[in-house]
């Protein structure tokens, strides 16, 4: 998967997305790259250049460099494109972090058909895609979304062995941040590092973005998810324990802070799915960080008695990985997990526990998959020391690392 990062002169690639974004230029489609700050989009659209530049004319900005810093508006941005385009040549725009110029969607309007260019840029919030974007090019854009390291992924760039027993161990702790590889996995140095993410993600992907003035509450939001991660939350019940703590504020005020953290990519928000009713509650969700590394900053370390909670988060983003659209499934009496479909119709069910440790464990996580009358495919994801195989109703047992490195 495509990332470019110089380790000792060498640079090591997420040819993924390369690839994926390559099979759309030329195709008369605005490209965005989408995800969490700090995920690898712009080290992404650098390698682009380096490829990209022996075609053609490349135009990069970006709006973290100070050198770009008057480029405000999108009238700005145009007069910075009609300066540097190249007539009799192939152009690709390029620009990181697009958001940050204002009304930027009507120079995509204007240059996004032109023959002979590209436009590809980058953005670290959603709600750029459900706006004027949308209303001025008519959803005439590709959307491609960046996520942390895989766990294959992770062994490359921190020079570890597939096989190492703690290399598992770390991807669960420290996540996968690419900026990691510089910093090391160093405890403290890796808190601190993924911390200062967090602390910039929520200044300016939330407070400043949604101009919020209750910056404080929204840190102490933050913190309650992420003690909470993997449970089942109701804005309502967040309001009550709030108000019992001296804050208060209306769910409706919570739903919207939920939806901007959201958009930030800081964390997602998982619907229930009545999986015998084929329908989506619209109540009490379950939330998941982006990267488990953050989490587990913001929560203050991988603690003993959390580390359920963070393997199934860190199952819940692979799966996502995978190319699968996910929900928590709910059974008259029980739930599963995570039930994962994809756009083709392939489906499956996934229940996920730290140790299958004894038969009252076993039970509970075969049992409810058993109960589910379908063909699909259904998973239990363990780091229960075994090989793959099937129990009497054909559902197949994996450990968390053959799932993260094979799949389903």
């Amino acid at each position: 998967m495509s990332f470019q990062i110089f380790i000792n002169m060498k640079i090591i690639e997420r040819q993924y997305y390369i690839d994926e974004i390559t099979k759309w230029l030329g195709k008369d489609l605005a490209i965005v790259l989408t995800g969490q700050r700090r995920v690898g989009k712009s080290c992404i659209l650098k390698c682009l250049n380096d490829k990209l530049s022996k075609k053609g004319n490349v135009i990069f900005i970006d709006k973290e460099q100070r050198q770009f810093d008057n480029i405000r508006t999108y009238r700005d941005l145009n007069e910075y494109i009609d300066a540097h385009i190249v007539e009799g040549t192939h152009n690709y725009i390029m620009i990181d972090e697009v958001q940050d110029i204002l009304e930027f969607e009507r120079t995509i309007r204007s240059f996004y058909k032109e023959p002979n260019v590209d436009i590809i840029v980058t953005g670290s919030n959603a709600k750029m895609l459900s706006g004027e974007l949308t209303t001025l090019i008519g959803g005439r854009y590709m959307e491609i979304y960046i996520q942390p390291l895989s766990f294959k992924e992770f062994i490359v760039f921190h020079h570890l062995e597939n096989d190492a027993t703690d290399a598992l161990e770390k991807y669960i702790e420290f996540g996968g941040m690419p900026g990691l590889v510089q910093v090391g996995l160093d405890r403290e140095s890796a808190a601190q590092y993924l911390s200062n993410i967090y602390d910039t993600t929520l200044l300016k992907d939330v407070v400043m973005r949604n101009q919020i003035r209750n910056a404080d509450f929204l840190a102490r939001l933050v913190q309650f998810l992420a003690d909470n991660e993997g449970k089942l939350i109701s804005a309502t019940n967040i309001s009550k324990y709030l108000k019992s703590t001296g804050d208060s504020l209306s769910p409706a005020v919570i739903i919207n802070y939920q939806k901007m953290l959201c958009e930030s990519y800081l964390m997602h928000k998982v619907c229930r799915y009545d999986i015998h009713g084929k329908r989506l509650f619209e109540s009490n969700e379950k939330f998941y960080f982006e990267d488990q590394g953050i989490r587990n900053a913001i929560a203050g370390g991988k603690r003993d008695h959390d580390v359920e909670k963070i393997i199934e988060g860190v199952v819940y983003q692979h799966l996502v990985r995978l190319g699968y659209n996910v929900n928590i499934g709910q059974l008259q009496a029980g739930e599963i997990d995570f039930v994962c479909a994809k756009p083709s119709g392939q489906r499956a069910y996934v229940q996920v526990s730290y140790l299958i440790a004894d038969d009252s464990t076993r039970e509970r996580e075969f049992g409810n998959l058993r109960k589910i009358n379908d063909n699909y495919p259904k998973y239990v994801i363990s780091m229960t020391p075994l090989v793959s195989r099937n129990d009497e109703n054909g559902i197949t047992h994996l450990g968390l690392k053959q799932f993260l490195t094979e799949g389903l």
